[in-house]
This record gives C-alpha cells, sequence and structure tokens, in this order.
C-alpha cells in the first residue's frame, strides 16, 4: 500500500471508492447480521486508512463517506426508531501519547491554563449492543438499538427480557418526565458458553463470541428467545432528558444506580490525565479475569458544562475517547498462496490460512 503523500489525485480516488465499498460491507455485516468479517484491529486500520485519505485529499469527503457516517440502517423486521439525540460513535486511541494529545487538544479548545486540571471519567469499554431506553413518568416505554446513529430498530418487547434492565425506575414518586438511559447490552462468558452448548445439542447456529450471541439474542422476533437468553446491561450515557440529574459524568451515573440500573463497577474519575493512563493499565490487566468482554476503556471529561462548550465533531463527541486494547494475535498455518490482480493491474499477495480465531473472528485470509 502506497503511503498517501505519494498518491496522485486519480488513485487516491480509486483507493477511497474502494475501501469505502469494503467498510459498508463490513458495517453491514456487523451491525445487521452480526457476523463480523474482519477484527476490530483490522476494521480500525481500514477506517483510519479512509480517514487520512480525506484529509490529504479532502474533495473525497462526502456526506456518503462511511467516515460521516455510524454503523448500518437497521435492519428489515423491526419498527423504526428516531433518536431525537443521536447515538453517536467515539474516537480512538491507541497509545498513552494519542491520550495526552487528547487532552492538549481539550485544554486548547477550552483556553486552560497549565495549573487547571482536567478530570476523566474512566470506564470498560464493553463488548456488546448499544440500546437507547426511553421512559416516561419512571416507566420503560421503548428500547432502540443505536443503528446508524440516527434511527435504530425498535427492540422495546425484547428488551424488556434484559436481567437487570429495571421497567420502572426507582424514584419515590418523583420520576423525570422523559429520560433516556443509554448502555451496553452484555452476555456474561459463562452464560454465552451455556448457550453456544445448547445450541450445539439441537443443531442450530453457534455464535463466534458474546457480543454476536447478546446482538442476535436481541434481534429475536421471539421475545421469549430472547429473555431466555440471560442478557444484561450496563447504563454509561443518556439521550434525550427533561433535566439531567447531576453537573458532572459521574454524579448522573450515581443517579443510575440509584434509579436500579447496573453501573460497571470499575468505572472512576482520574484528576488528571497521568492517573486516567494508570486506569487504563488496571483494567487492562484485569481484563482476562472479568466475566464479560472488554475491548478498551472509555474516557470522558467529566464536568457536564466543559462537555457542553466542547461540543462534537462530525460523528464523535469532543470530550470523549476510546483507548482500545492491543489487537490479539494467534499463530495458524499457511496452506497457500494467490495472487489477486487489481483493476488497476497492481498484484496482490494473498495468503490462504488454516481458520483461526482473532478477536471473536474466523480468519481464513490475509494480504
Amino acid at each position: 500500500m502506497k503511503e498517501i503523500d505519494g498518491l496522485s489525485a486519480e488513485d487516491a480516488k480509486a483507493e477511497h471508492k474502494a475501501l469505502a465499498e469494503e467498510i459498508r460491507t463490513h458495517d453491514a455485516a456487523y451491525y445487521q447480521k452480526d457476523e463480523p468479517t474482519v477484527s476490530d484491529a483490522e476494521y480500525d486500520a481500514l477506517r483510519n486508512r479512509l480517514v487520512a485519505l480525506e484529509a490529504a485529499f479532502p474533495e473525497l469527503a462526502d456526506e456518503t463517506s462511511p467516515t460521516q457516517k455510524l454503523g448500518a440502517a437497521p435492519a428489515r423486521g423491526f419498527g423504526k426508531v428516531r433518536h431525537k439525540v443521536p447515538m453517536l460513535s467515539l474516537d480512538n486511541a491507541f497509545n498513552s501519547e494519542e491520550l495526552r494529545d487528547f487532552e492538549g487538544r481539550i485544554r486548547r479548545f477550552l483556553g486552560l491554563g497549565a495549573e487547571e486540571e482536567v478530570a476523566f471519567f474512566a470506564e470498560p469499554k464493553i463488548d456488546g449492543l448499544s440500546a437507547n431506553l426511553r421512559y416516561e413518568k419512571g416507566r420503560f416505554v421503548q428500547g432502540a438499538t443505536r443503528g446508524d446513529g440516527q434511527e435504530g430498530e425498535d427492540i422495546t418487547e425484547n428488551l424488556k427480557g434484559v436481567i437487570d434492565l429495571p421497567l420502572e425506575l426507582k424514584t419515590n414518586g418523583e420520576a423525570p418526565e422523559v429520560f433516556e438511559v443509554r448502555g451496553e447490552v452484555y452476555m456474561r462468558d459463562e452464560d454465552f458458553m451455556e448457550l453456544n452448548r445448547q445450541q450445539e445439542e439441537k443443531g442450530a447456529k453457534i455464535f463466534a463470541n458474546p457480543r454476536n450471541a447478546a446482538a442476535g439474542s436481541l434481534r429475536q422476533l421471539d421475545s421469549s428467545i430472547t429473555a431466555s437468553r440471560k442478557l444484561r446491561f450496563f447504563a454509561y450515557a443518556w439521550g434525550e432528558v427533561t433535566e439531567v440529574p447531576a453537573d458532572i459524568q459521574s454524579g448522573v451515573l450515581e443517579q443510575f444506580e440509584a434509579w436500579g440500573f447496573s453501573v460497571n463497577a470499575l468505572s472512576k474519575v482520574c484528576t488528571n490525565m497521568e492517573e486516567a493512563i494508570e486506569a487504563y493499565r488496571r483494567i487492562e490487566e484485569l481484563r482476562a479475569s472479568l466475566e464479560y468482554d472488554i475491548d478498551g476503556v472509555v474516557f470522558k471529561v467529566n464536568r457536564l458544562d466543559w462537555q457542553q462548550r466542547l461540543g462534537f465533531v462530525s460523528r464523535s463527541p469532543r470530550w470523549a475517547i476510546a483507548h482500545k486494547f492491543p489487537a490479539e494475535k494467534a499463530s495458524t498455518v499457511i496452506e497457500d498462496i494467490e495472487i489477486q490482480v487489481g483493476r488497476t493491474g497492481a498484484l496482490t499477495p494473498v495468503a490462504r490460512l488454516h481458520p483461526v480465531t482473532v478477536g471473536g473472528v474466523v480468519v481464513s485470509n490475509a494480504t
């Protein structure tokens, strides 16, 4: 793959088109079919290349680009729900320096001096399916998937079967008129293994990983099947609300707990970026011992007034970032090497591998 500064405008346009098509295909597989076709690391590399192409050739960035969209349109079979507050994605960081750069951008945007501390709220990035839960006067009335960020699938009946999702908030009679709680539906590892054992006995589909199992379970047209799958929910954000119950991120999550939601016990306030980096290391060390899958740590500016001032860019907030864990590795055997000829005549060697699971995806080819 050529360095971007060595590409002509024509070559950049051709690569951009091919990359965009590939990413859309992966998005549809991941968000609509719950069957990812590449690992998270491979997907991030494709998207980062697309972002870099658009930075070097701004004319390629238009509203149809995957960089301007999130996820994929809702699949058929469920009603559609328009999110009144978009469900955005997060920018990624892959090392400590990128986290420090993130803090630097925040400081410059807010005009903060070096002596002023920026506190961050750190929480594990749960590898599940994002959902928006709408409560009116304390009662759960509607639930939806993220979808493309603007419009998701109506999965209200299925969400009622999630183990720790309250159908009525514990509010002592003072329930907010409207409050949308957002978070992640996930499946514990032991429940995932038991589900696959049952699936195998029935000769039914075996799920590749707990995330796929959770997503597939939520999209069942028969809600009784969903209720049998032992799904759980961690709350971490909010959408449309009549009033935010605190002035800091951690305070809102404390209110979530008081209302009856599960909030991840590893979440914590970090008084500065060095504490945040240490929190990442601690959570990474604990990763293998957790009873659910995580793929990174999310950091959010804790002060909500600063979040408001920082605002959003494109598909993500300026005040939050996800520090992803390093890509998983696995060993396998190269069984053959084939040469593919591209449209421009470029030759690309493709290794045919003995299938191996990496990051929850079965990999059988590599370039």
